[in-house]
Formats: structure tokens, sequence, C-alpha cells
């Protein structure tokens, strides 16, 4: 097929030219990068018989507390903010968690000291 256009007929288009696959060498998967807490935690707990001394170490009980407290905003509110604009989503952020500080608080029971 000859190219009529003069353009492409200066640029050597019918010149076939050598190139070679290059394919990217196989990867090892070594799995999720949060895998590596959990193997030193189960490494641990065979080795000390608990993992009392991982989760104080890792700050796992502040991880949890945490992780519980944004549950208990996620359920009692929704898992979503309404406003669209940052300033106010850290405000209604702001307004749940308090509300969730109240909440809180009306259920904890008074403690007197009998003496």
């Amino acid at each position: 097929m000859a190219l009529t256009i003069p353009g492409y007929v200066t640029m050597n288009c019918g010149v076939r030219k050598s190139a070679r696959l290059s394919l990217p060498e196989k990867v090892r998967v070594t799995g999720p990068v949060n895998m590596a807490d959990r193997n030193r935690a189960v490494a641990n707990q065979r080795m000390t018989g608990s993992n009392a001394r991982w989760k104080w170490t890792t700050d796992y009980n502040r991880r949890s507390i945490a992780e519980t407290a944004m549950y208990r905003v996620k359920q009692l509110f929704g898992g979503s903010l309404t406003l669209r604009d940052y300033d106010g989503q850290v405000a209604e952020a702001m307004a749940l968690v308090r509300a969730l500080n109240k909440m809180t608080k009306a259920g904890m029971p008074e403690s007197v000291r009998i003496a």
C-alpha cells in the first residue's frame, strides 16, 4: 500500500522497526502491609502465651478504644456527614462528638462514697 500523503512519505513509515517485548519479572506477593502487625502478634503470642505485651508495646488498647468510639458515632448518627464544605464537616463532627459525650455522661452511674 503506497502512502500518498506527503508528510508521511518522508518519515519512513514503511520501514519495519525491530522491537523487543520486555515483560516485568514476576514479583513475589507478600500480602497486605497490615499483615505484618498480625504476624508479629501471632509470633509474640506463641513465645509468651498471651498478647498482653504486644498490646502494651503497640498501643493496641488505644487503637481499639478509638475504633470502638468511631463505631458508636457511626451507629448512632449515621456513617456520613451531610455538609459539603470542609469547615462545616469539622463543625458537624464536633457537634456529633459533643452529643455522644453528653449521652455517655448521662448513662454513667454516679459514685458516692459510703462511710
